[in-house]
């Protein structure tokens, strides 16, 4: 329980002192957000926290019935080897998992975090709630976490958090790295090391035809190397001029409901993978 309280705690302090960030930039409050945006942002928001917390649970409950004996076994191990394992089991299965989610089998349950035109803090656990009960990375952190990774998860978990947080924020806090020259060596290895507002935004960009946009690719979530590795990687170090869906914008924004918990309930927005209707392809 102490872990979880400081593992809470210090994400909040840095959800918040980016969400204070774009507040005094004036983009916190984005200008294309609709009316259902807003609902959305404020559900996921307050109920991701729970979902986590009940896929870990039910992980380490699972884990305490099948190996009762494992409990705390590799508690002995060290933290370079333990953060190893934590890369591979939940960063590189939520590449794929992502990866996964940009084709037709999973989409329905990722288009709620590509349905806002906006980038910032708000939109950072914007998904569909079985997106992250299904989540693999959630369910082997939730084992190694009962075999005894526990504070090094805890320091993992924020310092991934708040790359992802950053790299979904509007402050777009590596554009100061790439206006200054001497700069330069430290933007080229940081841009190909871990997500980054320019290469992250470039996933979320409703078009990829102009150079910039990049929605099929730079699918990393804290290592941008596994783009590097797997080819899916593009860096051009510009923003994207916007953001969204091309189908919201012909048809309006789907119900925060249905984004959130479809297929329990569903759209009733003619031509929606969220609905009974035909299916529209993913991006």
């Amino acid at each position: 329980m102490q872990e979880q309280t400081v593992q809470i705690l210090a994400i909040l302090c840095v959800l918040l002192s980016f969400a204070l960030a774009e507040m005094l930039q004036g983009r916190f409050f984005a200008a294309e957000a609709t009316r259902e945006d807003n609902r959305l942002d404020v559900a996921v928001t307050l109920l991701f926290p729970l979902i986590s917390l009940a896929v870990l649970t039910a992980s380490t409950t699972l884990c305490s019935w099948l190996m009762p004996d494992q409990r705390g076994a590799l508690a002995h191990w060290p933290v370079w080897k333990m953060l190893l394992i934590l890369l591979l089991a939940e960063d590189l299965t939520q590449y794929f998992w992502h990866r996964l989610s940009h084709t037709s089998v999973m989409w329905p349950l990722h288009r709620a975090h590509h349905s806002a035109a906006y980038m910032s803090v708000r939109i950072v656990y914007r998904n569909n709630a079985f997106y992250y009960a299904l989540m693999p990375g959630i369910w082997l952190s939730g084992m190694l976490v009962y075999l005894g990774f526990g504070w090094v998860y805890v320091g993992y978990t924020i310092v991934k958090l708040t790359i992802i947080i950053g790299a979904h924020s509007s402050v777009r806090w590596d554009q100061w790295l790439y206006r200054w020259p001497v700069m330069a060596p430290l933007a080229w290895v940081i841009e190909r090391t871990i997500s980054t507002p320019a290469t992250h935004f470039a996933h979320h960009a409703l078009v990829q035809d102009d150079g910039i946009g990049h929605y099929t690719g730079n699918y990393g979530n804290l290592l941008f190397v596994w783009d590097i590795l797997f080819g899916t990687a593009r860096i051009t170090r510009r923003y994207p001029p916007a953001y969204g869906l091309t189908d919201d914008r012909q048809h309006g924004s789907e119900p925060w409901l249905a984004q959130f918990t479809y297929p329990v309930f569903k759209s009733h927005r003619a031509d929606t993978v969220l609905g009974t209707g035909p299916h529209t392809p993913p991006p």
